[in-house]
């Protein structure tokens, strides 16, 4: 059966819900239908973003000291990949990364710490930094940081942190089999605790940890119920060492049709293709930002990323743009 892609772009940019049936048919799009899929998505990317690309840069501001057992994530406690170890960057550290940010074009600073939550001293240490990259440098500032308490939401946000992190990652129903020392429930609770207290919640998946298609289409559905602003869409990178590194990659073409479902459900917010698109998109990466509208430059957390220079070059090959402030 074929379907009307431009339909559905048509639907999205109505605001009217795409059904589950319609979501699976863009999961399950013949694969010589992908590039009228992209130029359906695109007509929704472009009329919220224009050919505006926003970038975001991560600093891993504390890595490879967690005690949650993530199946994905090489800091966690039963991860035996061999990664750096280190308490919370310093100030100095934490800054540096900011103007590093600046460097690269990035309009939004994402300070992340692996962890169940955040310390006081922790906290102390983030607030001080924030407070002076948002007194000298015109960046959007993103903290990851773990399960947050009303107090300590209310510090970051008093502090001026603009958007708050904490993804998904996957469906309820196959979030046990990935994580046991805490739940989806908690994570939902995170970013609507964020939200409550004024930074903008900014909430994602991982593609590619056993979830079936009906479950990647419940994803995109809950993260449009929370409102998340913006959804970082990750690709399991798999990792020796962790419990998913033989979970293998998701294939190209399937990444770009995930990315063009999101634009769908989500048609206003910034779609980000992100961790693990160098590796599961491979020389179809450009393609992903038909769909897509921001991307995270430089290294993820403990995977290396794409050259900034070759980021900042597809972008310019595509007729696209930076977005230069994101604020």
């Amino acid at each position: 059966m074929h379907t009307d892609w431009q339909k559905l772009a048509r639907l999205a940019l109505d605001g009217t819900l795409l059904s589950v049936e319609e979501g699976l048919a863009v999961l399950g799009a013949p694969d010589d239908e992908v590039l009228p899929l992209l130029q359906a998505a695109f007509t929704v990317r472009k009329h919220y973003y224009g050919k505006k690309v926003k970038l975001n840069m991560i600093i891993n501001a504390k890595s490879g000291l967690c005690p949650e057992d993530c199946g994905y994530c090489s800091q966690s406690i039963v991860s035996t990949a061999p990664v750096p170890k280190y308490t919370l960057l310093d100030k100095e550290t934490l800054l540096a990364g900011a103007r590093e940010a600046m460097a690269r074009s990035a309009g939004t600073y994402c300070i992340v710490a692996a962890g169940k939550g955040p310390t006081d001293k922790e906290l102390d240490q983030v607030v001080e930094a924030v407070k002076e990259i948002r007194d000298t440098m015109p960046l959007k500032i993103c903290a990851c940081l773990g399960i947050l308490k009303d107090e300590q939401a209310q510090r970051l946000a008093d502090a001026g942190v603009h958007r708050y992190n904490h993804n998904l990652n996957t469906s309820k129903a196959n979030y046990p089999s990935i994580t046991t020392t805490h739940t989806y429930d908690q994570r939902v609770e995170t970013v609507q605790t964020a939200k409550m207290h004024g930074m903008s919640p900014c909430s994602g998946v991982i593609i590619g940890m056993g979830e079936s298609d009906r479950e990647i289409v419940e994803m995109a559905y809950a993260l449009r119920e929370l409102d998340a602003d913006s959804i970082p869409v990750n690709f399991l990178n798999a990792i020796p060492g962790t419990p998913l590194a033989e979970a293998g990659r998701t294939p190209a073409l399937k990444a770009l049709k995930v990315l063009a479902l999101f634009r769908f459900l989500c048609p206003g917010k910034e779609i980000r293709v992100a961790g693990g698109r160098e590796v599961n998109l491979r020389s179809l990466q450009p393609l992903a930002l038909y769909a897509a509208n921001s991307l995270f430059v430089g290294d993820y957390l403990t995977t290396e990323g794409q050259a900034v220079s070759a980021d900042h070059q597809m972008i310019e090959d595509l007729g696209f743009e930076i977005e230069l402030c994101a604020l």
